[in-house]
């Protein structure tokens, strides 16, 4: 089977796909992606068992055949080749012969067979909207997912889906992450999945802010995702996540406004003296200004004086520094609004113009 390609044509696919295969595999075969020729077009599948990724592509090859390659390598040479390098692949027996220009690669190959079979989804619900607002939903909470947590539905992202909303919800426990739009589902009856930190991680890196359209189709345990020539697949989490609204406080009156660069270039300056262990940031609430401290171990201290917007109770609370810069990070809003309720209850943070977004942290104790 031979088949010929430009290396610019082929570099992004197989960052894509490649990106979904685990460098550490039990089984051989779980390193290697599946390679389909028919009528001039290349399928590339990639798969961790967990997360699958199909992309077509368009190659100069009028031979029909399949065949597993190793997908680092295989991604590594094509990055390494010159910018507009024309790639020639040669595949034969067990062995796959790369040529561009005076370079030559021999990849050791796998029956195609031995490639895990895609899982069936028995659509029950599917949706399609921009690609732009599946990638502000997601990017907007995913920093919020739980790494590794016993609680195994906190280590992923819940979709819910109702008639005229859609909603993405994040937690680690010591904070949570709302998301919400209004679209015409056409879905009756509320849904709720959690698609695992893996999924979502891939997921975000396809998508683009653009106004192309993208289909979701649920089943019991999967999510399929189309969106031009690429189809991404992820089992979903067995679980039932927590009631978020019972999360997001309603009486926090104390409300605070401040430039969301100036805050975030102070937090960034404090926690220079903070380090993996210690991350307590101590807040000091009084008119119209906002005092930020941080002590670490080594009786170091850094302070941030900051003018702000704010006429409410003069008080002071702790929170974990990472939090605050992680939502100030992500909120794309040059003003930001931070509602207090008291010195032990959780403050909530949303953009100033935007308010489809919410993001809840819970204090510390310092």
């Amino acid at each position: 089977m031979k088949i010929s390609l430009s290396r610019d044509h082929i570099l992004k696919p197989l960052q894509h796909v490649a990106g979904v295969v685990e460098r550490k595999q039990n089984s051989p075969i779980l390193s290697n992606l599946l390679l389909k020729v028919e009528n001039n077009r290349l399928s590339l599948t990639g798969t961790d068992l967990e997360v699958e990724m199909i992309i077509n592509t368009q190659v100069e090859s009028d031979e029909t055949g399949e065949t597993t390659i190793p997908a680092k390598k295989f991604l590594d040479i094509c990055r390494t080749l010159p910018d507009g390098a024309k790639v020639n692949i040669n595949i034969d027996a067990n062995k796959a012969v790369i040529r561009s220009g005076k370079s030559r690669f021999t990849l050791s190959t796998l029956p195609a067979n031995e490639f895990p079979q895609s899982d069936v989804l028995n659509v029950s619900q599917e949706i399609s909207l921009k690609q732009s607002t599946l990638k502000k939903l997601i990017d907007q909470v995913q920093f919020s997912m739980a790494q590794q947590d016993v609680r195994y539905y906190l280590n992923g992202l819940m979709l819910e889906i109702d008639l005229e909303h859609i909603v993405t919800v994040a937690t680690d426990g010591h904070r949570l992450a709302i998301s919400k739009e209004n679209i015409k589902t056409g879905i009756a009856e509320k849904r709720q999945i959690i698609i695992p930190r893996k999924g979502v991680s891939e997921l975000s890196k396809l998508l683009e802010d653009s106004n192309e359209m993208v289909t979701l189709q649920l089943g019991d345990n999967l999510i399929k995702v189309t969106l031009g020539n690429i189809t991404f697949s992820s089992k979903l989490i067995d679980g039932k996540f927590p009631d978020y609204n019972q999360v997001l406080p309603s009486d926090n009156n104390a409300i605070l406004e401040c430039s969301r660069d100036v805050l975030k270039q102070a937090f960034s300056r404090t926690s220079v003296l903070s380090n993996e262990k210690y991350r307590g940031m101590r807040l000091s609430l009084s008119a119209n200004m906002l005092n930020a401290t941080i002590n670490n171990p080594d009786q170091e201290e850094a302070e941030e004086e900051i003018e702000v917007v704010y006429s409410g109770d003069e008080f002071e609370i702790g929170f974990n520094v990472a939090y605050f810069l992680d939502v100030l990070n992500t909120i794309k809003d040059e003003n930001v609004i931070i509602k207090f309720k008291d010195a032990n209850s959780s403050c909530v943070i949303q953009a100033k113009n935007d308010d489809s977004a919410n993001y809840v942290i819970m204090p510390m104790r310092l």
